[in-house]
């Protein structure tokens, strides 16, 4: 895939995840980025806040997943109609079915190696050579700061070679501060969903049948590795599936 740019530009990551943790009741785990170029990342972020104000929200209304209601249906699904009409918003997520089927006693499936391989998975295949990168991750437990570290030490002492200075700067970020780590969480939560086969929420449901109508996916398969706009590579690839 990758941000293919031979222009050094500069693009910010906003990185979340969901049902992550390895006692959680969910199966499905979901890793992904909203991402865009940072010269347009305070125009994104001004225009979902007048989406908030247009249907009555406070502009510091937090966007979240967990939030979806039938009653704020069509607030949601204006953000993410923004989402699709603006060229310059991207989305990629690494998708682990059911993280119950991990060998734990493996290697690189125990829980804590096995969660920063899929943040690498998700991480590499936007990195260009020729860009550079702002990351902002949405790390919700108070080991947040030391996830960050190595993350970023591992991206830097991978295999994959590339140089140093691409990478300018990998943080914490809370959501609250930021409009497009909140369209993070709403994205990865419509695909965690989708991927737990959950029909409770109308709302919710509204706006998984919406990006299937926009992507013609079924937001429970990888698309091709170059898809830009809404990147989607579910674990374990297909040739280690039994």
């Amino acid at each position: 895939m990758g941000i293919a740019d031979t222009n050094n530009r500069s693009y910010n990551l906003y990185c979340d995840e969901s049902c992550h943790l390895e006692r959680d009741p969910h199966s499905a785990m979901v890793i992904g980025t909203t991402w865009c170029s940072s010269e347009q990342a305070t125009a994104h972020a001004h225009a979902i806040r007048e989406l908030k104000t247009k249907h009555g929200l406070n502009e510091k209304f937090e966007i979240k997943w967990t939030k979806v209601s039938a009653a704020k249906a069509a607030f949601y699904l204006d953000v993410v109609d923004h989402f699709f009409k603006e060229k310059d918003l991207h989305f990629r997520a690494v998708l682990v079915l059911d993280k119950n089927k991990l060998d734990r006693s493996a290697p690189d499936q125990a829980h804590d190696g096995f969660y920063y391989r899929i943040y690498f998975e998700m991480l590499k295949h936007l990195l260009s050579p020729h860009a550079k990168y702002h990351i902002y991750l949405d790390i919700k437990d108070s080991w947040g700061e030391q996830k960050v570290r190595t993350l970023e030490k591992l991206l830097r002492e991978s295999k994959v070679e590339f140089a140093r200075d691409i990478i300018q700067k990998m943080q914490i970020m809370r959501s609250h501060e930021s409009e497009l780590m909140q369209l993070a969480d709403l994205l990865i939560g419509a695909v965690g969903y989708a991927a737990r086969g959950l029909e409770g929420n109308q709302g919710k449901l509204a706006i998984i049948e919406f990006i299937k109508q926009q992507t013609e996916y079924t937001l429970v398969q990888s698309t091709l590795a170059k898809e830009e706009k809404f990147n989607l590579w579910r674990w374990p690839p297909p040739e280690t599936t039994t």
